[in-house]
């Protein structure tokens, strides 16, 4: 039996003509609309079932169907699962890609290519496996207008046997993702069996990549992460939930109404506990979430980048008349319509900034499925807290493809309502101050108190307005009542800055003179490129992932304990960078971008060449 090897080793230049094992990426070409993301399920989830740490993007046209999709499965039992340019396994379903497709590979790769096509291909370092995929489906499926989908399995079924993928964990994986469709589960088995079956009696073996059972995936969990945010913003106590379709968000609150209308019915009345409205467009949607918020529901919205753009006004109006409100972004590129289906973190200062005139938010930055899930509920908790706009920014590969996590756990602390009086409390509150006005700061944290409409107690109205106002919110241009007010939302916000998610720190050992900052989904690729940078080029660095906006000081800190430290992004102009820089304006000459926006998600050899190329200058 051949000896494994990582794949570092071979990327480095070592030709062993050993197995590489456990550490895969498969690459599949289709034509969007032919049913192949089932079987691409099917496939990741049998690796997932293996054992094998796992996931898989879906890099698929901004159209309906028609134009090329691919997609991208990698598994890795070091847990690295950021994109890899390289792919070891690349399945060619699609005559209309297919001449960039095979230019693509690298000298070594394995091909698997429908046998009609075969001719087109003109490599010979390449490992060309053609199988008469046409032929077999016609042999197993009678149904003409089923075959298109049935070829998919088949694929699935040879890969199986090249790479050692346990038939009856496939079998498990299209029970679970066929499970309300027994006689099409039944189908799709038949005919992976078949395809496999073949591929075992008529292809000859390979023993390039390989893939062998663990126990890496024991109790953990495939979830995209749109359904973690979903998730979270029920457990979180929302009542209404306000959008308009945009890719790549729609999911958040589809799955949202599907997990209300099961667990938030009340059962006396037999009524709904909760409103989820699809607007006109955004612009009503987030009017929708300020009116609810005001009236002291929990409520939010979500969008992606065209979507936030028609949102803006509004956030200002929650900015200053400090209404609850949640915005979740789930980022695309831009900017316009830009590349509705490619992943970006390009919103970024736009979010920060959101409006017009001195408006700042607080901004979440979730890196995993797990905040996912965690800062959604969060948001709703602080959105209350500090009577803000919260922004969430999540994005494409994060939101829409699904990664392995641990269980998400319930949560365990009561929902904090903030600083809300009802009549009993009004009344202590007016004994302690003589009055009650809504925008006074007694806290000295520049956060107010509030009083729901309704309260029945003659002191609890008061005016909102988006225009100038005094602390008890009467209409006022004074230019003293002005910037007393502008000051206390400033004060306000550095209370925000510390009680929002801390960052998290990889240090090297001993802690290293070069540093790296990241967020986001970039988080993968960067650890991935942490250890990497070590074992290849001897250069050890720190990490620090940011997972919230405003920066606290342990990222002054960090910046400032560092010779130099690199800002990874998925944006052109480096807008991590950018806020950084006026956020610590004394430590920004120590701060160089680390920038990646074609729209592919973050790999880690983006990351080591960018900064290896800074280090040698």
């Amino acid at each position: 039996m051949a000896t494994a090897v990582t794949s570092t080793e071979l990327e480095a230049g070592q030709s062993t003509g050993q197995s590489v094992v456990n550490d895969i990426v498969i690459k599949v070409a289709t034509v969007n609309g032919s049913g192949s993301q089932s079987s691409n399920t099917v496939l990741v989830r049998a690796l997932f079932t293996m054992g094998i740490p796992c996931c898989g993007k879906n890099l698929f046209p901004s159209n309906i169907q028609g134009l090329p999709t691919w997609y991208i499965l990698r598994a890795n039992e070091k847990g690295w699962l950021g994109h890899r340019r390289k792919v070891d396994v690349f399945v060619a379903m699609n005559p209309a890609s297919l001449v960039d497709d095979v230019a693509s590979l690298e000298p070594g790769a394995i091909l698997v290519i429908d046998a009609t096509f075969k001719a087109l291909v003109e490599r010979d370092d390449i490992l060309v496996f053609a199988v008469p995929f046409s032929r077999l489906v016609k042999e197993i499926c009678e149904d003409t207008r089923r075959r298109k989908m049935v070829i998919n399995i088949m694929y699935v079924g040879v890969l199986a046997s090249l790479l050692g993928i346990a038939q009856e964990d496939v079998h498990a994986a299209i029970d679970w993702q066929f499970s309300t469709k027994v006689k099409v589960a039944q189908m799709n088995k038949e005919a992976l069996t078949y395809a496999f079956n073949w591929a075992e009696e008529s292809l000859p073996s390979q023993d390039r990549v390989r893939v062998e059972r663990r126990d890496m995936t024991e109790g953990k969990i495939l979830i995209e992460g749109n359904e973690c945010v979903a998730l979270g913003l029920m457990f979180g106590g929302i009542s209404v939930a306000a959008w308009y379709p945009i890719t790549p968000s729609s999911s958040v609150c589809e799955v949202l109404t599907t997990y209300l209308e099961k667990y938030r019915i009340d059962e006396d009345s037999g009524k709904p506990t909760f409103a989820v409205i699809q607007a006109e467009d955004e612009l009503s949607a987030m009017s929708i979430v300020l009116g609810a918020g005001w009236a002291g529901a929990r409520a939010a919205t979500a969008t992606s980048g065209p979507g936030l753009s028609l949102m803006a006004e509004l956030a200002g109006l929650s900015y200053f008349a400090e209404i609850p409100a949640v915005i979740i972004d789930v980022q695309r590129m831009g900017p316009s319509t830009g590349l509705p289906t490619r992943n970006a973190q390009g919103d970024l200062m736009f979010a920060y900034n959101l409006s017009h005139g001195d408006c700042k938010h607080p901004v979440l930055l979730p890196g995993n499925m797990t905040e996912c899930y965690e800062f959604a509920l969060e948001a709703m908790d602080l959105a209350e807290q500090l009577q803000t706009l919260v922004l969430m920014l999540s994005d494409l590969d994060l939101g829409m493809n699904r990664w392995v996590t641990e269980p998400l756990k319930y949560p365990e602390k009561p929902i904090n309502r903030g600083k809300v009086l009802d009549v009993a409390e009004l009344e202590k509150h007016i004994e302690r101050y003589k009055s009650f006005a809504r925008y006074r700061d007694v806290d000295g944290d520049g956060i107010c108190y509030r009083t729901r409409p309704g309260t029945e107690h003659p002191e609890a109205a008061y005016f909102t307005r988006g225009t100038g106002h005094t602390e008890e919110g009467g209409y006022s241009e004074k230019e003293e009542n002005w910037v007393a007010l502008m000051d206390r939302l400033s004060k306000k916000f550095e209370t925000i800055r510390k009680i929002l998610p801390a960052p998290v720190t990889l240090e090297s050992t001993p802690p290293a003179e070069v540093g790296v900052i990241a967020f986001g989904s970039s988080d993968p690729a960067v650890q991935e490129a942490q250890v990497l940078l070590s074992e290849r080029a001897g250069l050890p660095v720190d990490y620090l992932r940011i997972r919230a906006l405003p920066p606290n000081e342990d990222v002054r800190r960090f910046i400032g304990s560092h010779r130099v430290t690199y800002v990874v992004e998925q944006n052109r102009d480096g807008q991590m960078a950018g806020i950084l820089s006026m956020e610590f304006p004394e430590i920004a000459p120590k701060l160089r971008k680390v920038r990646h926006y074609d729209g592919m998600p973050l790999d880690a050899e983006t990351v080591i060449s960018q900064i290896l190329a800074s280090e040698s200058k």
